[in-house]
């Protein structure tokens, strides 16, 4: 049984967790430079970067990875939201892209293979890849509305050697998360598409999963570039994704009626992981554990999500409080869409014959 049916034969039969936030966690930890920089050598400063301590500190993501398993996560990611070439241009660490994702990877395969050991229970990692800072809808030029900084071919080609790497590291899916330009999005399931292209030459028959997760930018429920949930599912749903959901975002509480809308739409597993609350005035996250829980809770006993987790600001303590307040819930059963055209541009349409 490959990893996609093992998913979906565990997650019929309850609420699964996915894990937190990494990195208020690895803030938690007040790391040195040296921390941060080991003996790489590279060029700049690396206080804040994250994701290379998969290779610097992997004592660090370990212990933070084993303390989701710990709360209860059967789903668990790679700290590699930024492990990719453009966002790694900042620390002048380009070069090390493949190795920190490999890191990463293994970290999380050797602990989940751990913990599936222990008591027979599954568990999965999600090779996780955030948008970038570029964005390939928007010019970030108000004087010149068609100035784009990257084209579609060579963000795909970004996002393919991350894929690549996570995929090498032994992660079952690859998850598109984050997504705040619907287009990014689609240049990350064409980056999957050809690495599984590759991967099948080796190994006829060969599926690497995606989870997709979007992120609203305000209050009505539409992304930076502009899609609703509803249109941004039709612009993606070719991919199959293994999972759809919704990420970062606001609280829980606001997030309510998108995670409703989005479950009655998609026809595959909701996986839907917001923010502890909203930031304080100092981007702190004040939101209390049983509090997320409760509201996620909500969800849940609405049938209306197959995998619960949290972003910024949460934390193991908060995925222990949701992981115990849907263990008795009953998942979400996956709707049957009446066969129609359905179109994506900014908003959704269905051609009615």
């Amino acid at each position: 049984m490959n990893a996609r049916a093992k998913l979906e034969a565990v997650a019929a039969e309850r609420v699964l967790i996915f894990d937190g936030a990494f990195g208020t966690q690895i803030q938690e930890r007040k790391l040195s430079e040296d921390d941060y920089a080991g003996d790489l050598g590279l060029g700049a400063d690396q206080k804040g970067n994250n994701d290379i301590l998969a290779l610097t500190r992997p004592d660090v993501i370990a212990d933070i990875t084993r303390a989701y398993l710990d709360a209860g996560s059967d789903v668990i990611s790679t700290n590699t939201f930024s492990a990719n070439r453009i966002s790694q241009a900042d620390y002048a660490a380009e070069d090390q892209v493949a190795a920190i994702n490999i890191a990463s990877g293994k970290i999380a395969r050797a602990l989940a293979d751990e913990y599936a050991a222990k008591d027979g229970k599954p568990r999965f990692v999600a090779g996780a890849i955030g948008p970038t800072n570029k964005t390939l809808s928007l010019s970030p030029d108000v004087e010149d509305p068609g100035f784009r900084e990257i084209d579609f071919d060579d963000l795909t080609a970004v996002y393919k050697e991350q894929a690549a790497a996570l995929i090498e590291g032994g992660c079952d899916f690859i998850l598109i998360e984050t997504v705040f330009d619907t287009l990014n999005a689609k240049a990350g399931i064409m980056a999957v598409k050809q690495l599984e292209a590759d991967l099948a030459e080796k190994e006829p028959g060969c599926e690497v999963p995606v989870m997709i997760s979007m992120t609203l930018t305000d209050l009505s429920g539409r992304n930076l570039s502009g899609h609703t949930v509803e249109a941004f599912w039709y612009a993606v749903r070719h991919a199959k994704p293994i999972t759809i959901g919704l990420n970062c975002s606001f609280g829980a509480d606001q997030l309510r009626p998108h995670v409703q809308s989005l479950s009655g739409l998609a026809d595959t597993l909701i996986m839907a992981y917001p923010n502890a609350g909203l930031p304080n005035e100092l981007g702190e996250y004040d939101e209390m554990p049983e509090t997320t829980a409760g509201l996620v809770k909500q969800w849940a006993e609405g049938g209306q999500v197959n995998i619960l987790g949290g972003c910024c600001g949460s934390s193991p303590a908060h995925i222990q409080a949701i992981a115990e307040a849907v263990r008795d819930l009953a998942p979400r059963k996956l709707p049957t869409p009446e066969t129609a055209m359905r179109l994506s541009g900014l908003e959704a349409f269905t051609f009615a014959a």
